[in-house]
Formats: C-alpha cells, sequence, structure tokens
C-alpha cells in the first residue's frame, strides 16, 4: 500500500507541473479572483464595482509581475486600488499592469471592473519576470501609468498605428530603477531593442472564442516568437510607433518584445487586438462589411471580366471599352475622394459613369483613328499596373526603401511601363495575357465583395497609397491562408484556360480587325458609285427617320370606319 500511495502522489504531482499554463474557468461570483502565475484565466465581470483579485506564494526570485487581461471589444478596468485613479488604472480591451514587488512580498492585490451594462467575458494572465528581465514601459513620459506596459491601438480606413512606452533595464527588488534618460552608452536603457510582432487571426471568424483562444500565443516571449511574423526591428533612437495597413473584418494581434542584447534577457508587452472595424456600430459594423453598392459594381465589372478573359480579342471592342473603364474609373475615384467628401455609394455610382464614358471614348478612338499603338500602350499599362501592384504586394514593398513616395512611384511607374515595351513586337500576345489576367482578376475582386479574401488588397493597397499621404509609412502584410490559396488557384485556372483558348481560337486570323472608319467610308463610297447594289437604292438618313416616325404615329391614330358617313335621314 504505501507503493500505491507514492505513485498515486507522484502522478498528481507530474499533473501539476503539465497544468502550469492550464486554463482556468471560472466567474467573479464569489467577489474574490485568485490567480496562479502562468496561468490563463477566464471568468465573466458583470458588476460595475470593482471585484478584487489576489496572487499568494510569489517567488523571491521574482521581481516583477505583468498582469493582462483581454476582451473582445468591451472595456473592462485593471486598478492597483478601488478607488480609479487614472494614474493607477487602465481601461480597454486589452489593459494590463506592471506590479514592482517590494522586498519579502509574496502576495499581491489588485482590482477588476466594468463600466458597461451587459457581462463581459475575460481572458487574463499573471507573467512573472527576475530582475535581468527589462521593465516594458518602465520609461514611460507619454502615458498616464508610471510603468506603462499596454500597446495603445487606433485605426481608421486606410491604416492601423500602434504606439509603446519605452522599456527601462530591470532591477532587483527595493533597489532604485536606473535612470530613463541619464546617458545613451550601453549601461542605460538605450541599448535596448523592440521586436514588432504581428499575428492574424482565422480569416472570417469574428467568434469571441477565437480570439482568445489565439489570445494565448501572444503573451509570453516563446510563444510570440515561435506563432507570430516579426515585422520590424526598433532601437532606442527610433519612435516607439509602428503602422500597418488596416485590414477591415480581419482580426490582427500585435505584440512587441523588448530585448537586452547585453545580458540576451526578453519580456513582453501586454497585446492589442483590432478588427479595423466596430462591433457595435450599425451600418459599416464587423458584422455587414460588404455594402450592396460595391456587391453590384463589382458584380457586373466581373461578368464584364469573365466575357473578356475568354473572347476579349475577338470582341476587340468591348476589350477597349472594359480597358478605358478601369483606366478611367480608377484615376476619377482618386480625384473625386481627394477632392471632394462624398459618400461612397455616390463616389461608386460617379465612378462607374466615369469609367464608362472612358470606354466609350477609347473605342471612339479607334474607330475614327484606328492607331493601334495608342489602344495597346492602354492595354499593356493595366496589365503593366497590376503586375507591379503584385511585385509590392509581396515582402518587397516592406522594405525600408520603399516607405519613400518619390521612391516606391518611380519604381511602380517603370515596371507598369516595362511590359508594353517588351512586348512591343507581339501586341497580339500581349493583347491575350490582358484579357486572361485582368479578366479573371476582375472575378477575384467580385469574391471580395461577398467572402473577404487577401488577394484583394493586391490592388487596393496601391489605392491606399494615392489616397492617403500618411500610408506609405504602414506595413502592408497580409494574411494567406486556406481560403486565399482555393482563390489564388480559381484566378489561375480562369487567366490560363481564358489565354490558351484565345491563343488556339486566334491562330490563321488576322492579327487585330481592320480600321473601323475607313471601312465605312469605303462601303459609303462603293453604295454611291454602284448603281447595282440594293443598297444604292436605299432612301436618306432623313426621309428613313421621318418615315419611321409617320409610320408610329400612324399607330396612335383612330381608325376611320369606311363607307357612307352621312347621317340618315329621319
Amino acid at each position: 500500500m504505501g507503493f500505491l500511495q507514492l505513485l498515486v502522489v507522484a502522478v498528481l504531482a507530474s499533473e501539476h507541473r503539465v497544468a502550469g499554463a492550464a486554463e482556468v474557468f471560472g466567474n467573479s461570483s464569489e467577489g474574490l479572483i485568485e490567480f496562479s502565475v502562468g496561468k490563463f484565466r477566464y471568468f465573466e465581470l458583470n458588476r460595475p464595482f470593482p471585484e478584487e483579485a489576489i496572487l499568494h506564494d510569489i517567488s523571491s526570485n521574482v521581481t516583477f509581475l505583468i498582469f493582462q487581461i483581454h476582451s473582445q471589444y468591451q472595456n473592462t478596468t485593471v486598478s492597483f486600488s478601488p478607488t480609479l485613479l487614472s494614474n493607477s488604472s487602465e481601461t480597454g480591451t486589452a489593459s494590463g499592469l506592471v506590479f514592482i514587488l517590494r522586498p519579502e512580498q509574496s502576495t499581491c492585490t489588485w482590482y477588476l471592473g466594468t463600466s458597461g451594462i451587459q457581462p463581459v467575458q475575460n481572458m487574463a494572465i499573471l507573467l512573472s519576470y527576475s530582475e535581468r528581465d527589462p521593465v516594458p514601459g518602465g520609461c514611460n513620459l507619454e502615458f498616464d501609468l508610471d510603468i506603462d506596459p499596454n500597446i495603445y491601438l487606433e485605426y481608421n480606413f486606410f491604416e492601423t498605428t500602434i504606439k509603446f512606452a519605452p522599456a527601462n533595464l530591470g532591477y532587483a527588488r527595493g533597489v532604485d530603477p536606473p535612470p530613463c534618460d541619464a546617458g545613451t552608452d550601453q549601461d542605460s536603457r538605450w541599448r535596448l531593442q523592440y521586436d514588432v510582432y504581428q499575428y492574424f487571426l482565422p480569416e472570417n471568424d469574428l467568434t469571441e472564442e477565437m480570439l482568445l483562444k489565439h489570445l494565448q500565443r501572444m503573451v509570453s516571449v516563446p510563444q510570440v516568437k515561435a506563432s507570430a511574423l516579426k515585422v520590424v526591428t526598433l532601437t532606442a533612437n527610433d519612435k516607439t510607433s509602428v503602422s500597418f495597413s488596416s485590414l477591415p473584418g480581419q482580426g490582427v494581434i500585435y505584440n512587441v518584445i523588448v530585448w537586452d542584447p547585453f545580458l540576451n534577457t526578453s519580456a513582453a508587452y501586454v497585446p492589442a487586438h483590432t478588427y479595423a472595424c466596430s462591433f457595435e456600430a450599425g451600418e459599416g459594423s464587423c458584422a455587414s462589411l460588404g455594402r450592396v453598392s460595391s456587391k453590384v459594381f463589382f458584380t457586373l465589372f466581373a461578368l464584364l471580366g469573365f466575357f473578356i478573359c475568354f473572347f476579349g480579342h475577338r470582341f476587340w471592342k468591348t476589350e477597349l471599352f472594359f480597358i478605358g473603364f478601369i483606366i478611367m474609373g480608377f484615376f476619377f475615384y482618386i480625384l473625386i475622394t481627394r477632392l471632394t467628401p462624398i459618400k461612397y455609394d455616390v463616389n461608386l455610382i460617379l465612378t462607374a459613369v466615369a469609367g464608362s464614358v472612358g470606354g466609350m471614348f477609347l473605342v471612339a478612338v479607334w474607330w475614327r483613328f484606328g492607331i493601334l499603338s495608342i489602344c495597346m500602350l492602354c492595354v499593356g499599362l493595366v496589365l503593366g499596373f497590376l503586375i507591379s501592384s503584385v511585385t509590392f504586394f509581396t515582402p518587397l514593398g516592406n522594405l525600408k526603401i520603399f516607405h519613400d513616395d518619390g521612391v516606391f512611384w518611380v519604381t511602380f511607374s517603370c515596371i507598369a511601363i516595362l511590359i508594353p515595351v517588351v512586348f512591343m513586337g507581339c501586341l497580339r500576345i500581349l493583347n491575350i495575357l490582358t484579357c486572361g489576367v485582368i479578366g479573371s482578376y476582375s472575378v477575384v475582386l467580385a469574391i471580395d465583395s461577398y467572402w473577404s479574401t487577401s488577394l484583394s488588397y493586391i490592388t487596393l493597397n496601391v489605392l491606399k497609397r494615392a489616397l492617403n499621404k500618411d500610408f506609405h509609412r504602414a506595413f502592408t502584410n497580409v494574411p494567406f491562408q486556406t481560403n486565399d490559396f482555393i482563390i489564388l488557384a480559381v484566378w489561375g485556372m480562369l487567366a490560363v484556360s481564358g489565354i490558351t483558348l484565345q491563343i488556339q481560337r486566334e491562330r490563321g486570323r488576322p492579327f487585330f480587325p481592320p480600321h473601323p472608319y475607313k471601312l465605312w467610308k469605303q462601303e459609303r463610297e462603293r453604295r454611291v458609285t454602284n448603281i447595282l447594289d440594293p443598297s444604292y437604292h436605299i432612301p436618306p438618313l432623313r426621309e428613313r427617320l421621318y418615315g419611321r416616325l409617320t409610320q408610329i404615329k400612324g399607330l396612335f391614330q383612330k381608325e376611320q370606319p369606311a363607307g357612307e358617313r352621312t347621317p340618315l335621314l329621319l
């Protein structure tokens, strides 16, 4: 029996060690919430007044603690005291506090609360650090807390910006913290470096459970390094602010790891998350991002693009309308958005009208003048625009040199112009390639209006840069997940099928149709000189129109009775 008891104790001890980062579920109905270091705690806050939280048995080699609490979109408050003061509390969807421990301190208390009417589901965790680890936010001069480990996040349609306070070097219990600005040598906080990480949630998933589950991968240093994408490394001389391209409806988590290269120690800030949209707003909320006007516009655009993908070269004038629509619509949308504050739906209607005018203008230019080089220059520039956008959609677009607008636009324009120059000797191939690639991409844009995909940001990032003067500083990373691979395969399949079909069908045919205006003049002269041609005896256009109007009038006149019209005499 003694051996059996020892075996049971050993099994229980091993289970306790494995559960070091286990999830603990509970609620705050007891009025006191107990925490353990390194364990995630799920609970619900539904009271307007603070609830006390406590941690027992703090190890003596722990110098400071970081407590953090997360919710999806409802604010919660964490405070050092029951009385909420601006310099001793933090409110938000991702809030944290740093507890600098005193000598011999083994217990820590703080307070949690929410001002919302609805109950708030939260996830919280305590992380411990030693005296060798840097203190996140230890040299805060911008925000309210004395030591602020939080990441502050702001977003608009174009960009999402995160800000954080500089860190300080670690120090032992009972010792004054190192001065923040006493010097810039290697013995000061200026040796610290900051690694900024980005983590994407699964696409098209706005559930609270998914967010809280993935937040567990972004709280501690090893998990962040293993799970997230490192975007940039900042030194102490850089501004503690980084911008990213906003992705409405896409959950993104950001965190910062401060690293001490002298001691090779690190500490994590409190991660922040965003969907770049509001869960509470009515119009334009996260649940209803796809506007009806966008769906109608891009669906019609995709139908025309699908036709161009397979039949564009044969129906040359229709393709020219499609190309002119794209060119005029793109530049008109940029112009009207930058110069006027009109609403998006009205802007989209005006863009469709302007694009139609541009398409008809390009068709008219071809019909009257028949200059193939001008038309093919427009066709090649549209294909070059997409290829250039794809180039900067890759990690190449995040290089520091391209954060300069001048360098970016010059390089972008050179790539776009290079395409028609390279294919100048084989214009039919250029035209068929443009039909297949551009026509199939219009289908991708239509899919995005119903089911979000990262492939739409190939061109949307360029449009954002043209519309917003601050977008040049933003990193344009996007998630590339299962649905993106599926849509990429659809895009490739459509493009290859359209190009192959048109190349096979156009073999042995003239490269391009003849000049329409010349054909019309030749036909008119032939009709005038050839009296044997039945069309020679066709009346002039004015007489034909007058005769047609007379026939139409006759349809609305009352038919007169035939025979005697004299009334009978009584």
